[in-house]
Formats: C-alpha cells, structure tokens, sequence
C-alpha cells in the first residue's frame, strides 16, 4: 500500500520540495509560496479546499495529474479546515450584550439548512467538515500538535445541566486537575455542568491546590449556562490564569446552541452526534470517569460497554462510575454493566464510588488492554 502524506502547514508543504506525489494538501493559499509547478510531480497528489492563483493555475496542475477538490463557497464554516476549533475562534464576534459568535452563526446556518435532512450538497459539505475534524484530532492525539508525545486519554461524561454549585462539579474539577497533572489528557463533551468541570479542572492544573476554590466560588455567581454572564465569570477565571493547561472538548451542533465551555484549549466540534459521540469514547484508552448524568449520560454508559465488550476499537478501558446514590439504587446502571461484564475481559475494569481520589486511584491502577478473546455470549 502506497504511503500517503498528509501536508496542512505552508512549511510542510515547502519541505517536500518538488515531489507532491501520494500527498494530500489541505486548505493551503498556494499563492503564498513561489514554486516552478513545471518541475513538481505531481502523479496521485489531492488538493482539499486550497485557494489557487488562477483557474489556468488549476487546470495546468490537473495535467500533472492531480485531483483538486474545490474550495466551497458560501459557508460559515470551512469544510476542510486543517486544525481543530480554540475557543477565540468559536467565541469570535461574542459580546457579553450581543451573541454574534461563529459559533452561533455556524449553528444558525445548521438549522436553516435542514438539521435531520440537509439537501445533499450541505450533507456532503458537513461530511467533509467532520472528517477534517476526525483527521486534526488524530493528529493531535499522536503528538503532531504540541509537545509531549501520544495523549493518554481519559473521557469524563456527566450532565450537562449539573450547575457550578453542585458538588460533583466541584469533584470532576478535581479529578481532572490531578488526573492532568498525572499525566493523562482529559476529553470532554465541551458543553456546561461536568463537561466544563472537566476542561476547568485540566486548565488550572498548573495553578496552585487554593486556586480551585478561587475560581469556582467565582464561576458560582452564574450556576447555571442559562444564567446571566455564565459566558462573563469564565473569561474573568481564565484571564486569572491565562495560561492554563491542555485539554480537549468535543461539542456538537446537533443539540442546539449550546455554548462551547471556556476552559478547553481544543475542541473538536461536529455535526454528526453519532461520529462525536463515538469517537469520543473511542479515544478514551485509559478509562471514562461517569459523573451523575441523565438520559444522554446513559446512552454514553452503554455505548462504552459495547466497545469494551467487542474490542470494537482493540482495546478495553476502564469504567469508573462516580456517584454511588445515582448509579447504585437510584438507576441500577452499576449493577448492570457489572452483569454484563461478568466473564469478559474488561469486568475487573469497572468499578463504583464516590470519593474524587479514589477516582484518580482506580485510572491510575487500571491501564488498558488489547482486546483478546471473548470469554462469554451475547
């Protein structure tokens, strides 16, 4: 199989000199760079969304044998973008009087266009965003990004509607921080209630301990997404500490407007609920923490199950359900996913409770495994 090279940076592009061949470049302004395209090669090379000098530029690089997918017009949202969301991209045009943010516009021109049923050149617009967002958080997740090597990923899921008050924002918060500072990269759904808990926790985990009170008895002046300046009190934390740690959310514009969480400094934003929601889980080798959640939350809980239960992605991960009331006698989902791993390798791997340090200490004691052979039925 020929190995292709994936090219999305100008200086990687002028690296390979005169030999694009087996090369996909994505979303370059190749009127940036001086180059003689008589001399480059050409045989095989993909163009996704780039910005050209001229059509007779195009026409002469098909000749060389080429294929270029065009750039789409009228879009508030680039379908081949390079690169993950930040936070000032999405929040760009954000007032706290006045909600013009790309984020927003990007969602408005979601629902306009059919939510459930797009026309197919807008499903295939949005197919192609998703799809550069699968590829840039590969490369975030191998270590092209930034430095440190492989990301040692832990998920932590819960609702989206726990406010900052609740004391198991304040126990996710924790957990993430230490988690953070273990070594592990903390992944997110990217919205409010504990997914901001877990993007806020990895962000201050290069503060000092005192600082995690400081910072959510300010965010508790709005406890909810829905209160006035829940948008206002996070800027005022992170201009705080500005220079917070690295961590990941994974949004979706399915759902709505939900605002992106402040504390992420990578979001992988999608159309698709399925692909985030799968590919969230996926990415968590080492272990998804389960803080109090509703139906959602659930949904998530079962399709980790499925993973772990078929070595979907070759590998099984620990389970760590935080909330003994919520998912002991108040749901039976524990005991449930406890039954059904009785037998299967990933059964040692699910555990219950609600103390924040033992949390830390069971994904620290549990490492994940390569899926080997089932030892029970369906």
């Amino acid at each position: 199989m020929r190995e292709i090279h994936e090219i999305d940076r100008l200086e990687e592009f002028i690296a390979r000199e005169h030999n694009l061949s087996d090369c996909v470049v994505q979303g370059l302004n190749l009127g940036e760079v001086e180059v003689d395209w008589t001399s480059v090669r050409l045989a095989g090379s993909v163009f996704l969304g780039c910005r050209f000098p001229s059509l007779a530029f195009q026409e002469r690089i098909r000749e060389g044998g080429a294929l270029i997918f065009p750039r789409l017009p009228r879009l508030p949202y680039n379908p081949y973008r390079p690169r993950l969301y930040s936070r000032d991209e999405l929040m760009e045009g954000w007032t706290p009087d006045h909600d013009r943010s790309a984020d927003l516009q990007i969602f408005e021109h979601f629902e306009s266009k059919g939510r459930h049923r797009p026309h197919v050149m807008e499903a295939l617009c949005q197919r192609l965003h998703d799809h550069a967002i699968d590829d840039a958080l590969m490369d975030l997740l191998d270590g092209r990004v930034e430095p440190g090597g492989v990301k040692k990923v832990i998920a932590i899921m819960g609702g989206h509607g726990t406010p900052r008050t609740d004391s198991y924002y304040r126990k996710v918060a924790a957990i993430a921080r230490d988690l953070t500072r273990a070594g592990y990269f903390v992944a997110s759904g990217g919205g409010p209630g504990i997914m901001e808990a877990a993007n806020l926790g990895a962000w201050i985990s290069n503060a000092g301990d005192d600082f995690l009170d400081r910072a959510i008895a300010e965010l508790s002046s709005a406890p909810l997404y829905s209160d006035p300046g829940f948008n206002d009190v996070a800027a005022r934390v992170r201009e705080w500490h500005p220079d917070g740690a690295s961590s990941l959310a994974i949004p979706t514009w399915f759902y709505g407007h939900e605002p992106s969480n402040q504390f992420s400094a990578h979001i992988a934003k999608y159309f698709s609920n399925g692909i985030r929601e799968d590919g969230l889980l996926a990415i968590a080798r080492y272990g998804v923490i389960y803080a109090p959640g509703s139906a959602g939350t659930t949904q998530e809980i079962f399709m980790d199950a499925a993973q772990n239960h078929y070595g979907t992605f070759e590998c099984v991960s620990p389970m760590v359900f935080l909330g003994e009331d919520r998912y002991g006698p108040q749901t039976g989902l524990y005991d449930t996913v406890k039954r059904l791993a009785k037998g299967q390798q990933y059964e040692s791997m699910v555990a219950l409770t609600d103390d924040a340090a033992e949390v830390v200490r069971l994904i620290g004691r549990f490492e994940p495994k390569p899926y080997g052979e089932r030892k029970g039925h369906t």
